[in-house]
Formats: C-alpha cells, structure tokens, sequence
C-alpha cells in the first residue's frame, strides 16, 4: 500500500449533468441556498461566497433522467454546514419546499438528504465536533442512522433570516455508486492513498475512506449492484469531481502513483483528468492557496 495521500486533501468543484437548466437553478437556489455565479445557455456555475465555484450544471441535450440505483456515478454529493444553526435553518427550508427529506443522526455528524429534480441525491449535514468521534476495536468509525433531533435544530433555527448557504459551507464527501469494491478499493487506497476509515462491506455493502482522519471524504457502494453499468452518454448525473492536492509537489506524488499503477491521466490546463475502476471522472488539482 502507499503512503496516505496528504492529510489536508479536500474535494472540490463537482459537476452535474441535468435536464433542463432553469429548473435547477430555480431549485438550488431556493431549495438548496446556493447562489448563480455565471450562466449561459447550457451552464450555470454556482457558489456559496460569491466568488469560488463548487457546482456546475450542466444542461444535457436530449437528457435521459437516470433511475435511482441504476449506474455507478452519483449516490450523494454532500454540502457541509457550519453550525447546527446553519442545518436548521436548511430544515426550515426544505420543509416550507414541500419536498420529501431524509434523515439520519450518524453519530459523527447530522444529515439531511434529498434529491434534485434529475434524481440527483443531495445530504447537507454538519460535523459534531471530532473530539466526539468514536472508533470501534478494528479502527472504523462509528456510525449510525438514528433518528435526528429535528425539533431541536428547527428551535435553533427559529424565525432567523435564511439568505441561502452560508459562505463557510463546503463539499464535506461525496458518495459513490461504484461496479465493485475490491477494485474501487485497491484504487482510492493502495492507489491514491486513501485511508479506510470503515470498512461496512460485509454489513452494507460499503466502504468509507477518507484523508487526515476524517469521517469520510468518499463513500462507496454497490447498491445498484455487483457490475453495475455506467450511466449513458445523455445521462443525468455525475460528470466529474475534483480532489485537491494541498500543493503542487503533493499533486505530483499522486500522478507519479498513478503513473507507476498505469493509470492514464490527462493533462487539461490546471488540472489532471482520469477514471476510477466504475469509469467515474476525476479531476486532481493542487490548491491554489
């Protein structure tokens, strides 16, 4: 196995082929709380702070709306919030939207989930604080889908004003529908160097890796089954997600792994393009702080 790949890795911007562009819109900002930072006739780049990307949509011609579980790609994105006022305020929203919402107290942090009108599945959670994290006697983390205090974030929230997404909110994980597990985990972590943070294969059919420590940055399941197909050209859903690399030098450590696995990658202006073992996209840059 390789070296872990740098503990200040984070996932950045992640792009979404859609159906028809002004729905969307129209849901992730009002539903969602996110803000337009460009548009044309087909794209819409979207933001939280007004100045940095973290979703693009991408209207597909001709799209075919993917069924749930049907393709590897796309289980999740997951947007992070700052604070259980933040997710109250996210709650309040979503129920005045009328829109169906899940939800799960996952011990190491609060979750709501729902989905964009193209069957995309969105969670928006906030971390409790690590130091309350627990890890059981193998080194996984300890999760759980209990029910969420929803009558006490709604009390956080109150009557306060929601403008959208707080500025702080960013890309916490993303999860993945993947065709096998043993390949996607060769992968990410003898590959790249991702840690396995909890191994649920056996129990649930996933595994949850992460850099630095983290709950999980990427999830991974074969709930849409073992050999599970790729989406069509047309079809709605993931089209790629970022990692970034603390550095320039910490970038090239992981080409070079690739490299030495005979893994193509593709240079493309300021970032590197490759495919996972289910032909999900990937896209590695070095931060530019």
């Amino acid at each position: 196995m390789s070296r872990s790949i740098h503990a200040d890795t984070v996932l950045g911007v992640l792009k979404l082929k859609i159906s028809n562009l002004e729905r969307s819109i129209q849901f992730y900002r009002e539903v969602v709380g996110f803000q337009v930072l460009s548009q044309d006739a087909t794209t819409a780049r979207l933001t939280v702070d007004g100045h940095k990307t973290y979703l693009i949509l991408e209207e597909v011609p001709n799209a075919a709306v993917v069924p749930r579980r049907s393709a590897t790609g796309l289980y999740h994105f997951a947007i992070l919030v700052p604070t259980r006022e933040q997710l109250g305020l996210s709650l309040r929203t979503l129920i005045k939207s009328g829109i169906h919402i899940g939800q799960g107290d996952h011990m190491v942090s609060e979750a709501l989930y729902i989905s964009d009108p193209d069957n995309n599945g969105i969670e928006i959670y906030c971390d409790r604080p690590r130091s309350e994290w627990k890890k059981d006697a193998e080194g996984n983390y300890i999760m759980g889908s209990d029910p969420v205090d929803i009558e006490g974030l709604l009390k956080l929230a109150g009557d306060k004003p929601w403008s959208g997404l707080a500025a702080e909110t960013i890309l916490g994980h993303i999860h993945l529908h993947v065709s096998e597990l043993s390949k996607s985990k060769a992968f990410y972590c003898d590959i790249l160097g991702f840690d396995l943070v909890a191994d649920a294969s056996k129990m649930m059919g996933a595994l949850f890796i992460s850099a630095g420590g983290y709950h999980h940055h990427i999830g991974m399941n074969i709930w849409a089954g073992v050999g599970a197909p790729q989406p069509p050209a047309n079809g709605t859903g993931l089209a790629y997600y970022t990692i970034v690399l603390p550095s320039p030098v910490e970038l090239n450590v992981t080409l070079e792994k690739l490299r030495n696995a005979d893994i193509p990658v593709a240079e493309q202006g300021d970032h590197w393009e490759l495919k996972d073992p289910s032909g999900i996209e990937i896209r590695l840059m070095a931060s530019a702080a």
